[in-house]
């Protein structure tokens, strides 16, 4: 690890900070996805500057930000573009739409019906575009962070699984603390203008990414994590019979993959060039919660997801 990179990482945290009161969950995870091309979902009511923190984060790492607000009417054309006639020229022109971006804040995603949310499968897993007959690379990077309203149900539509399996995180942001709710107050209300500063550009992002990927974990880790997942398919091969009942889908291959990936940036914001246990434990409830579909019969006995992810990481054995 070089240390000078790493304290790029400190100087963007303390820069957003300027802006951004708490959420150190969600800041974290916006470096964790961008930093290893994991899309991110965001879940919290509104006012929890879900909108705002990801605005922040493209000024301090200088990248191009494009915001669509989803809704009932939206459709796919308004997302990735479209073919279009110029009565001038008597030929057809491509209208690139605001998919092509570095990070797009896909806001209130549940908002918009199946067709806008089958446009976005493309570009979110092979980073390409097709527009009529031409098909489009996205530059890199390229960050999907949507957010949706847990609490709002007249007029949304539930994310589809295949969607759901493309984010790499769905984090679920909380309130902040009686303190933290009276610095935000105080920051709104002062006509102080914040300006934030850029703290690195494309090439030194690429540079952390590469050391990101040398960060080492060992075998049995790599093991743990895989049991961790298989664990949600046959809980019966791990003794967990009492939690059987209540999964109807367990987590797909993509949650091994973007596990793999996101504990190596965990341990790399915290100044670690080695995954240790503690940083498997900080990501995989942000994993698993939207990738575990639970049964009629867990959801009648108020089961939740993560408790049923607390009852695999209790049963397995830590490395």
């Amino acid at each position: 690890m070089t240390l000078q990179l790493f304290e790029k990482i400190v100087e963007i945290k303390k820069e957003l900070s300027k802006k951004i009161i708490g959420q150190e969950e969600m800041i974290d995870a916006l470096l964790i996805g961008l930093f290893t091309n994991g899309h991110i979902l965001l879940e919290g009511v509104p006012g929890l500057a879900k909108t705002t923190t990801v605005n922040a984060l493209a000024k301090v790492i200088d990248l191009n930000f494009k915001r669509v607000q989803f809704t009932p009417d939206l459709l796919p054309s308004d997302i990735i573009g479209a073919q279009i006639y110029d009565m001038k020229t008597g030929d057809f022109k491509i209208k690139k739409g605001p998919i092509f971006t570095n990070l797009l804040l896909a806001d209130e995603i549940n908002r918009a019906p199946a067709k806008v949310q089958s446009a976005l499968l493309e570009v979110m897993q092979e980073r390409q575009v097709t527009i009529a007959e031409n098909s489009f690379k996205i530059e890199e990077p390229f960050l999907v962070l949507a957010t949706q309203n847990p609490i709002e149900q007249e007029g949304a539509y539930s994310l589809p699984e295949a969607q759901l399996d493309r984010f790499m995180f769905k984090i679920v942001v909380s309130y902040n603390t009686k303190e933290q709710e009276y610095e935000i107050a105080k920051m709104a209300s002062s006509n102080e203008k914040i300006i934030l500063e850029k703290i690195i550009d494309n090439e030194i992002l690429q540079n952390i990414k590469n050391e990101v990927l040398k960060v080492h974990i060992d075998k049995q880790l790599e093991e743990y994590i895989v049991d961790i997942v298989c664990a949600t398919r046959e809980p019966k091969n791990y003794n967990l019979e009492e939690i059987e009942n209540f999964i109807e889908f367990g987590a797909s291959p993509r949650a091994t993959i973007d596990m793999f990936k996101a504990v190596k940036a965990q341990a790399y914001i915290r100044g670690y060039d080695y995954v240790s246990p503690i940083d498997i434990a900080l990501v995989v409830k942000n994993i698993l919660r939207h990738r575990v579909i639970l049964s009629y019969e867990a959801q009648a006995d108020d089961i939740k997801v993560e408790d049923v992810i607390q009852k695999i990481l209790q049963k397995i054995d830590i490395p």
